[in-house]
């Protein structure tokens, strides 16, 4: 998804495709309550600490970002930058999944294009033809939208037993390797239900979904978000 500068020049008025990565990045980080400090971009977006530390100059001086000692957090200008480009991304991947019927990885990685080009008009003609939906396949909000959060815990909290309901999949999940592709194939998808089965190694837990048990390792239940 991610390629923060590929030397193409934005168009007067808009930002460079680059300044809506990182504000991209850091919003989302935030959302998955995750301290937002360089080395955290830099693993994310897959660029050096170097590459990364004269972004945020750039984007200090162009009143996108400041910086707290090593905490790195959005002004109001950097946030409506990346509700912006978050809500346009999560609007593709619905349109791409339920329209086109895509994979969610693949979804996932064209709606990274998709998010720096499209315009006004065709954002508000896909939020249209969607219905208005309120989050993402993963289950992510869609800023502009009319989302509720529910009241959701974490799968790794559950017991043998229980009964749960996937709601959302955070970003941070997105960005491993591979595991969009396990919890699509495995059916762990917001609005699917499942029951906690046994304990399984590194804090994994064995879950039956639709009458199939997969495992599901302490990485991913420790982040996935239920209702029970």
């Amino acid at each position: 998804m991610h390629h923060p500068y590929n030397g193409d020049m934005p168009h007067p008025g808009e930002h460079h495709p680059a300044f809506e990565e990182y504000c991209e990045c850091i919003f989302e980080l935030r959302e998955d309550d995750v301290e937002v400090i360089q080395a955290r971009i830099a693993d994310r977006l897959r660029v050096s600490r170097p590459s990364v530390s004269e972004m945020i100059k750039r984007m200090t001086d162009g009143g996108l970002v400041r910086v707290t000692g090593t905490s790195i957090s959005l002004t109001a200008k950097g946030q409506g930058l990346a509700e912006r480009v978050v809500r346009r991304h999560r609007l593709a991947e619905r349109f791409l999944t339920d329209i086109l019927g895509l994979s969610w990885a693949l979804a996932h990685r064209e709606a990274g294009k998709w998010e720096h080009i499209m315009s006004a008009e065709v954002e508000e003609a896909m939020d249209r033809a969607l219905g208005g939906p309120t989050t993402c396949p993963h289950g992510n909000p869609i800023p502009g939208s009319n989302y509720e959060a529910p009241d959701a815990v974490r799968l790794a909290d559950l017991v043998p037993g229980q009964t749960f309901t996937v709601s959302r999949i955070p970003e941070e999940l997105e960005f491993a390797d591979g595991v969009l592709d396990f919890l699509e194939e495995a059916r762990l998808l917001p609005g699917c239900t499942g029951t906690v089965g046994e304990k399984a190694p590194d804090d994994g837990l064995v879950v039956d979904v639709d009458g199939r048990c997969v495992v599901v390792d302490g990485y991913a239940t420790s982040r996935i978000l239920v209702t029970v």
